[in-house]
């Protein structure tokens, strides 16, 4: 689903991400782990379009990012750390804005707007109030359903649990679970190894814009040879 061969990405003189390669298959629920300023978001930034990238290839679902980047945002969803959405706008029409983008029907929008909205105990009233009156756990809420809305083929999410109460973080876990349990691709970033062990079959894990290791969650804890980077890891969590 998610090819990454060689991807580099620098800031001036510094590289964000260098030679990067891993992939992400149909199904799998994959935790992407790093301290923060490893380059997880801006490998997902790059993923999604949003960033440029001076070498290396990126596809989703066999598109290439580079040569057809609507078609890959066609089929795919990304949620940023601090989703940035329209505060004039109330939820109900953010999400009909998007439905909107994507052509998804208005029975079917409707439809999924109440069951991920019923799910991530977010109610009429707050739907239909502007989102400048949000706070950042219901902005994610409805980050999240945005981001369902469609039924991409993979969804890209970065550090997606920051501001949600344990509960809602609960019910996504599930949720997650289901949408890859049906066949989609999920790539999260996060830097607690915690959530990353219980959540998911596979792990990226990379260090300096560098990848670490990259396999099933049991195979990567299992390597006697990585028990440094755990403990690393562990000891920046806490």
């Amino acid at each position: 689903m998610l090819e990454i061969y060689n991807l580099t990405k620098s800031y001036g003189d510094k590289k964000a991400v260098e030679d990067l390669s891993f992939t992400v298959n149909a199904g799998e629920l994959c935790a992407f782990i790093g301290h923060n300023g490893a380059g997880k978001t801006t490998t997902l930034k790059c993923v999604a379009g949003i960033l440029g990238f001076e070498g290396g290839h990126i596809r989703v679902d066999g598109v290439s990012v580079v040569e057809d980047p609507l078609e890959v945002k066609r089929r795919i969803a990304y949620i940023p750390d601090n989703p940035d959405l329209y505060d004039f706008m109330t939820g109900m029409q953010y999400l009909n804005f998007i439905g909107d983008i994507f052509g998804v029907p208005q029975e079917t929008r409707e439809a999924r707007i109440q069951k991920y909205a019923d799910a991530l105990s977010l109610s009429d009233s707050e739907i239909g109030a502007l989102i400048s009156s949000y706070s950042h756990g219901m902005k994610q809420k409805l980050a999240l359903i945005s981001a369902f809305l469609h039924e991409p083929k993979m969804i890209l999410l970065d550090e997606p649990f920051v501001g949600l109460d344990p509960k809602a973080s609960h019910v996504l876990k599930e949720i997650m679970k289901d949408f890859c349990n049906e066949g989609g691709a999920i790539l999260f970033s996060t830097h607690i190894l915690e959530v990353a062990e219980k959540l998911c079959d596979k792990v990226v894990i990379i260090k300096g814009g560098k990848l670490v290791t990259c396999g099933k969650m049991e195979e990567v804890k299992g390597n006697s040879s990585l028990e440094d980077v755990f403990l690393d890891l562990e000891d920046n969590n806490d």
